[in-house]
């Protein structure tokens, strides 16, 4: 063992190591954004039963699926394996674009067969929810990516941040359909669903890099 590794140990208490600070710190920033993205989610698919937007269907699928990119994460920083985090990373990236697809497909039957929206109130309000979400979520992953110096939480960090501008976009929907123009609800969950794309490619950069 190096006499920095020696140094490392006595600042934090006796024989722990980084490694494993390190793997603590990982596991607690990935479970506390799960919580908060779970929480999120659940709240707009009550919400979606009440009002059926295509475009909080598309942000809650997408909330659902990033919520779960925090399974192999976690999983990696648990291992404490490097690789583990790039394959964790590599993980991420195929989720949001397999939610991405989904709400492509979502949003392009709802052109085939309009639906007129009501509770736009409510609408509105899911897509607050899942803004301040993600948001904090994103806060969660970004701090504790750059403190770790893990490109595979700084990713799913800046993930989570457009997340947080998706679901503004709900409320952009919310406020359109308001002022008659009923279309707004496909329009928006297919610009939704093309930033969710964008993600998946600027991620990839990210986790790859």
């Amino acid at each position: 063992m190096s006499h920095h590794t020696h140094a490392l140990d006595h600042s934090r208490g006796p024989f722990v190591d980084p490694s494993i600070i390190r793997s603590r710190a990982g596991i607690k920033a990935v479970s506390l954004s799960l919580v908060v993205l779970t929480v999120t989610a659940i709240t707009q698919t009550a919400i979606y039963v009440l009002v059926i937007s295509v475009a909080l269907l598309a942000d809650l699928i997408h909330n659902f699926g990033d919520a779960l990119t925090a399974i192999p994460l976690g999983l990696a920083f648990f291992l404490r394996s490097a690789r583990g985090e790039r394959w964790a990373g590599i993980a991420v990236v195929a989720t949001i674009f397999v939610s991405g697809l989904v709400a492509l497909v979502q949003t392009i039957l709802r052109f085939i067969h309009p639906h007129t929206l009501t509770h736009l109130w409510w609408l509105a309000a899911a897509g607050v929810i899942g803004f301040a979400g993600n948001e904090i979520a994103a806060q969660i992953r970004s701090r504790a990516g750059k403190h770790l110096n893990s490109p595979a939480l700084i990713a799913d960090g800046d993930h989570a941040r457009v997340d947080g501008l998706v679901s503004l976009g709900v409320l952009a929907s919310a406020a359109m359909v308001a002022l008659g123009v009923p279309l707004a609800d496909p329009i928006i969950g297919l610009v939704i669903t093309l930033v969710i794309l964008r993600i998946t490619w600027e991620s990839w950069h990210t986790v790859r890099g």
